[in-house]
């Protein structure tokens, strides 16, 4: 059985890494697995052992331990029948990157192939609008003015250092995602078109 191939879905809270999925999934054909859906999952599941701490860290715009989120992402790609993943909102932060290395890319048993980082640039601003209209319909616990600020400031601390990481790698694939979805989509289309390309020629 071949690797998993995974794409990292990066970006500040609002900057539309799920409306663009959803579109990848369309055209590409790839299973999307949003790190903070499985978790928001998790916590609603009747008997869950880590339900409560999850809730505690999505209420206060801190990070989940890698711990849970690896362990959540791994069992989905496994139940699924595909093998080209989106991982959107993940890996969030330096513990999250050595979590998912220690775990999925160990030398001696890897359990996922990296192809790239697709990383959405907005202004804060704009995210900020665009999360908090999608409060008034969401019912996302974290859709409000003060968990977004604190999502931001976890995102500027945290996160932004992880797409450095990869960037030093080659590895990041830079989208402006301050346009409408389908501009934004006409850019992403391009990327993926542009790796598929890539890898019939090796």
């Amino acid at each position: 059985m071949a690797l998993p191939n995974v794409v990292f879905v990066l970006g500040g809270p609002g900057a539309g890494k799920g409306t663009q999925c959803e579109k990848i999934v369309k055209k590409f054909g790839y299973v999307h697995l949003s790190a903070g859906d499985l978790l928001r999952a998790e916590r609603a599941r009747p008997g869950s052992k880590v339900g409560e701490e999850i809730e505690h860290h999505i209420r206060n715009g801190t990070i989940v331990p890698v711990e849970i989120t690896c362990g959540l992402l791994a069992q989905a790609m496994k139940e699924s029948d595909k093998n080209n993943f989106l991982i959107d909102g993940f890996p969030r932060n330096e513990d999250n990157l050595n979590g998912w290395n220690r775990v999925m890319c160990d030398k001696a048993n890897p359990r996922a192939n990296l192809q790239f980082v697709l990383f959405f640039e907005c202004a804060e601003e704009v995210c900020m609008g665009r999360c908090l209209c999608r409060g008034e319909t969401s019912g996302r616990s974290d859709d409000n003015m003060v968990s977004l600020r604190k999502r931001i400031v976890t995102y500027n601390k945290s996160t932004l250092p992880v797409i450095e990481h990869y960037e030093k790698k080659g590895l990041v694939r830079r989208v402006d995602a301050s346009s409408t979805p389908n501009q934004v989509f006409s850019d992403v289309q391009n990327i993926f078109e542009s790796h598929q390309n890539s890898q019939k020629s090796i």
